[in-house]
């Protein structure tokens, strides 16, 4: 009996700690999955953490990528787009309202000539610095918007009258001249702006931004840095102008330049003794055009380069034609464009038409604008400089129009300057413009530089010019541009045909 009681109280035992011990393995069990638990929560906490984050990122990568479909990356500016999507609305609403709206169509003046000769960084700088003065002269509710390149448009919805445009564009122009300093430069820019109203000039936003884009170019027609309103003729004239720059690029295979040549006289002996070369255009249908015709047309399409290179080529040509045929060797001038002296092989071209010609450097003349000689001075030095070794002569062209700084003059190895006849013209009426004049040619007799007057077209002109001791005069009271066969006649007496001999 004792040995059971023994073994059921051992049973007991044994029992009892198979109990304990399950419980303890229950409870490590439970733990476990409390942890278990805890840690896929903490998982799930976080994944939905990340969830959100991840959709945060993506809507913002979608407005992000909405903003960058319908606004343009350099300036933030409203692209082209939404500007169609904006003008649409506007249209819509004023149709509704019977209200007007205006279309500005803005185009930069020689923004191209800042581009090339002091870099797309600086252009793009320029182009930043517009954008905030554009937007600085509109309402909330108008649009600035840039196209591309250096054109932008302004979207005025709701206006009162087609007066409210202009003074908008009177606004900009003022807002746009203002000196932009970029990168240590002060650079001046000014703008030519076309206007569009609706409903007058158009009943949809392709037709009134076309139609601002045609008065935009009857603006630089007009002298640039101006604007002008759409009218209906205008749309010939652009036809006409399209045609032209059409025909342009087939005027050189085609040979239609001719050349013209202006004497230079000397004052004092009436001697000639230089020409300058000017550029005609033979066209087909429209006759022989002047530069005014057709250069800008040139500039702006980029094809000033090739037919400025013509120029140069065949009027060294021409210059050793005359000599070889015993003429009294003269110095031929030619206006140098500011792509063709910054084209990167500008000198190595000079060398080949030179070489290739057979004209000594010391009868070729380059005459360059201070604009082209200030705009990037330690670049032009140098190649002033190579010039200069070369045995070309350099002239300032249409001096005292650009820059107002002189040290240029001490540190380019200049040879001439040319007075412009914006100044001559009004000499003997105009006691500041005279004033001018003889402080020039002071100035230009100290830096031991020669003069020419340019546009001198009466007696008391030349006179007052002679009696100030300038070296030399151009213009029709000299003798008009004529052909290479007219000036060789001309050379051959050696004498102005306006001066007694």
């Amino acid at each position: 009996m004792r040995e059971k009681a023994v073994d059921v109280r051992e049973g007991a035992i044994t029992t009892r700690e198979r109990e304990i011990r399950t419980a303890a393995t229950t409870q490590g069990t439970s733990d476990d999955r409390i942890s278990m638990l805890r840690q896929a929560n903490a998982q799930l906490v976080i994944a939905t953490i990340d969830a959100h984050k991840l959709a945060e990122q993506v809507q913002t990568a979608k407005i992000e990528l909405d903003h960058l479909a319908h606004h343009d990356v350099l300036t933030g500016l409203p692209n082209r787009t939404l500007l169609y999507d904006r003008l649409a609305q506007a249209i819509t609403q004023a149709r509704r309202s019977g209200k007007q709206l205006a279309v500005m169509f803005m185009d930069l003046d020689r923004f191209k000539h800042i581009n090339d000769s002091l870099g797309h960084t600086v252009g793009d700088q320029l182009l930043q610095s517009m954008s905030r003065r554009l937007l600085g002269c509109v309402r909330q509710s108008d649009t600035i918007s840039r196209l591309g390149g250096d054109e932008f448009v302004a979207l005025l919805p709701d206006i009162d009258h087609p007066e409210d445009a202009a003074l908008s564009a009177q606004k900009m122009l003022i807002a746009i001249a203002l000196p932009h300093l970029i990168n240590q430069h002060d650079l001046h820019i000014g703008a030519s702006i076309g206007i569009s109203i609706y409903p007058e000039d158009g009943l949809d936003a392709e037709t009134l931004i076309k139609h601002a884009d045609t008065a935009m170019f009857h603006a630089k027609d007009n002298g640039r840095n101006t604007y002008a309103f759409f009218e209906q003729e205008m749309t010939a004239r652009a036809m006409a102008r399209q045609s032209i720059e059409a025909s342009l690029r087939l005027a050189l295979e085609r040979q239609e330049f001719v050349l013209h040549y202006q004497p230079k006289v000397n004052l004092l002996s009436g001697t000639i003794v230089g020409i300058e070369t000017l550029v005609r255009w033979q066209h087909p249908q429209r006759g022989l055009l002047e530069p005014a015709q057709f250069v800008p047309i040139a500039e702006d399409s980029g094809l000033i380069l090739p037919l400025g290179r013509w120029v140069l080529r065949e009027a060294c040509l021409q210059t050793r034609a005359w000599q070889d045929a015993g003429l009294p060797p003269i110095t031929v001038a030619v206006n140098t464009s500011a792509p063709e002296f910054r084209a990167g092989d500008f000198l190595e071209y000079l060398r080949a038409t030179l070489e290739e010609s057979r004209l000594e450097p010391r009868y070729l003349e380059l005459e360059l604008t201070e604009s082209i000689l200030m705009r990037d001075a330690a670049s032009a030095d140098s190649v002033l400089h190579a010039l200069a070794d070369l045995g070309v002569k350099l002239a300032v062209d249409d001096f005292g129009t650009g820059y107002s700084s002189l040290s240029y003059l001490q540190q380019f190895p200049i040879n001439t300057l040319k007075i412009d006849q914006s100044f001559v013209s009004r000499i003997t009426r105009n006691p500041d413009d005279a004033a001018i004049v003889s402080a020039v040619i002071n100035m230009a007799k100290a830096l031991r530089l020669r003069v020419i007057a340019e546009g001198v077209e009466t007696a008391e002109q030349a006179a007052f010019l002679l009696a100030q001791h300038c070296d030399e005069g151009q213009g029709y009271f000299f003798g008009r541009p004529v052909g290479a066969e007219a000036l060789a006649i001309l050379l051959q007496t050696g004498v102005s045909p306006a001066l007694p001999h």
